[in-house]
Order: C-alpha cells, then sequence, then structure tokens
C-alpha cells in the first residue's frame, strides 16, 4: 500500500491500471491494486504524462474547474491571470485551474507582421524578444517599412513592434535633418588656364523620403556630381581675377543650379556657397608679392598726404600770424607758457623780439 498526499494547492488525477478514473481534491490518499495518482499543480497548465488533455477534459469535473483555450497556427494568445499579464501562449490547447485565479484569454492574428492595436505595448517587455521585432524611429526620422521586401508604409517617429513571422521585416531610416555635403578639391582650369582647387559646400534636407529611393540611384553623388558640373562651368567662363573677385557671384550661380535639380532629386537646397579658393603655389607667391607692391604704394601715397595736409596748415597758420599781430603776441604768449612749464627761470633784455630771444636762450646762445 502506497500513501499519497495531495496539497491545498494541488489537484490529484487517479488511473488505475492506466485508465483515467477521475479528478482528486486535496486530502490523504492509498494506493493499492494497480491504482496510481498524478499531482498537478494549480499555479501551471494541467499537463498530464498519462494521458491526453482531451481524457481529462471529458471529466465534467475537471471541466468545470479549468479554463481552456486553443490557439491556431497563424495565432498567438495573451494570458492574464486576475487581470494581469502572465505569458504568451504559442499554438496548442491549454488548461488552466480555475479553482483559484481568474483566467483570460486574447487571441492575436500574426498572419501578417503587422500588431494590432488592441495589444498594450507593455507586453512586450514581458515577453521573449524572439516573438516580436522592434523599430524605433527618431523624432529628426522617418522609416521606410518592408514587409517581404515590399514597400509597406512610412513611420512617423515613434516605437513600433512587429510579430516574428515568415515574412521578413526590413525598415530603412532616412534622415529628415538638413544635412551638409562638402565637395572638396575640385580642381578646375579658368578662361586663362589657371589651376584652381575649389572646396563647395551645400545644405539640404529629403523632402520625398520614398521617391527618392524607389526612382533615384543614391541621390548624394547625383548631388555630387551636380555641383562638380556647375563649378567646371562657372569657373571655365572666366579668368582668375574675375574669379577672385565675384566669389559671391560663383556661389550664387552653383546655387541655383542645384535649386533647378531639387525636384528631380527630390530634396530642398537650403544653401550652397564656395568655401575655400586655393591657388597654386607659384600663382600664391606672385598674388603676395602684388599685394605687398600695392600696400607698401598705398602707404606712401598716404604718408605724402599727411606731409602735405601739415606743410599747408603751418602755412596757413604763418599767413594768419603776418597778418593779425594780436595773434602773433598770443601765440608768443603760449609758447612761453609751455617753455615755463620746463624752465625755472628766464632772463629776457629790451632787445629783439621775445621769440627771437627765447630762441637764443634755448640755442644756448644768451
Amino acid at each position: 500500500m502506497k500513501k499519497v498526499i495531495i496539497n491545498e494547492n494541488q489537484k490529484g488525477f487517479l488511473f488505475k491500471n492506466g485508465r483515467y478514473i477521475k479528478m482528486l481534491d486535496a486530502g490523504k490518499y492509498y494506493l493499492i491494486g494497480g491504482r496510481e495518482i498524478e499531482i498537478s499543480p494549480l499555479e501551471l497548465p494541467i499537463n498530464c504524462e498519462k494521458c491526453a488533455l482531451e481524457t481529462l477534459l471529458a471529466d465534467k469535473a475537471v471541466a468545470d474547474r479549468v479554463a481552456v483555450v486553443e490557439v491556431a497556427d497563424e495565432e498567438l494568445a495573451l494570458h492574464y491571470v486576475n487581470g494581469k499579464f502572465s505569458s504568451l501562449l504559442r499554438h496548442g490547447k491549454y488548461a488552466f485551474w480555475s479553482v483559484v485565479d481568474r483566467h483570460e484569454f486574447k487571441i492575436v492574428d500574426i498572419s501578417t507582421p503587422m500588431v494590432d492595436a488592441s495589444v498594450p505595448e507593455y507586453v512586450f517587455s514581458k515577453i521573449p524578444q524572439f516573438y516580436y521585432t522592434k523599430v524605433e524611429v527618431a523624432e529628426y526620422q522617418k522609416a521606410r517599412l518592408y514587409f517581404g521586401q515590399r514597400l509597406e508604409r512610412i513611420l512617423d517617429a515613434g516605437t513600433y513592434y512587429f510579430w516574428k513571422t515568415p515574412v521578413k521585416v526590413e525598415v530603412d531610416l532616412v534622415d529628415t535633418r538638413l544635412t551638409q555635403m562638402d565637395i572638396t578639391g575640385q580642381e578646375i582650369l579658368t578662361a586663362d588656364k589657371v589651376s584652381l582647387r575649389i572646396n563647395f559646400v551645400c545644405n539640404y534636407r529629403v523632402t520625398d523620403c520614398v521617391r527618392i529611393l524607389t526612382e533615384i540611384d543614391d541621390f548624394g553623388e547625383q548631388l555630387h556630381v551636380a555641383a562638380q558640373l556647375a563649378l567646371r562651368e562657372y569657373v571655365g567662363q572666366y579668368k582668375l581675377d574675375e574669379i577672385l573677385e565675384n566669389k559671391a557671384q560663383m556661389s550664387e550661380f552653383v546655387a541655383e543650379r542645384l535649386k533647378a535639380k531639387e525636384k528631380e532629386l527630390f530634396i530642398e537646397i537650403t544653401d550652397a556657397g564656395v568655401k575655400d579658393i586655393i591657388l597654386p603655389g607659384e600663382i600664391r607667391e606672385i598674388m603676395n608679392t602684388v599685394l605687398i607692391a600695392e600696400k607698401r604704394a598705398q602707404a606712401n601715397v598716404i604718408t605724402r598726404r599727411e606731409e602735405v595736409a601739415s606743410t599747408r596748415s603751418l602755412l596757413n597758420t604763418a599767413k594768419l600770424m603776418d597778418e593779425n599781430k594780436t595773434l602773433y603776441k598770443l601765440k608768443e604768449l603760449e609758447y612761453i607758457e609751455r617753455i615755463c612749464e620746463n624752465v625755472g627761470n628766464i632772463s629776457l633784455n629790451g632787445n629783439g623780439g621775445v621769440l627771437s630771444q627765447l630762441s637764443s636762450v634755448l640755442n644756448g646762445n644768451a
């Protein structure tokens, strides 16, 4: 004789000679005559090793105490216990004891990767990642969503979840912010056969993230080539001096050419301009020499102009003093005041004018 105890959080299935007899509640049981008991915990789904689930459910005592859900091949079931999410169930038939807890099931169609809006987002943090694909789109991005290499739709900023199915899910992110493109080191000949290296920059943003992929092969390279051709077209028409004098005009010319390409490239050009014009070494040395010569000539002209102005001022002052004796006397007093600021005593006699005597004193003759 064998004793078996079934606890309060368990149920038992009684078998005799391998054949299911009935369900047993909590208690103490003695087994004789080929009888066996299989114990089933109440918190776990019913999984009987000695018989099929259908056999147990045929017993009304069992059927009245369980919640049953059947999940098809292209379905999943969200399992809630007492109103809280518990687990995700794949295809198959499941039975849970409803003696203590309340069980609810929500069937989810996964024939396509798209997650139904009725599935709460928090569920995905509680299930294994092999069930779903997570896609995050930043505020400055758009996302092209593909199901089986076919464009499905455009995703705005946010977090998205897709069921993992035989249909392959792919996402291609597109940056919609203002983007800078640098065209560097373009060697171009001017009309007078001088080789220049030009660095150019333009800013753009994508306006149609679908057509820019489906109708254009590498829009970035095409924009780059368009800028190169526009630069060559402009530089080839002018001589070096004209280009250096009209740098802004070259920027406007290239920007207009690029703006004409906006519709066919599905972008918006916000601004474009020449960053640097790099001259060959020998040309740069010649231009530096010319610049130095020009600046020296300008400095000489300014010096001469100031000398002439100073002389003219002295001449005008002398004429005024010659014509106006009172002004002459005031000038004498002004000079005496300046001398007295630095000299202690000065002795003058009555011979000659004050200025002439002061001049003699200063020259050491008195």
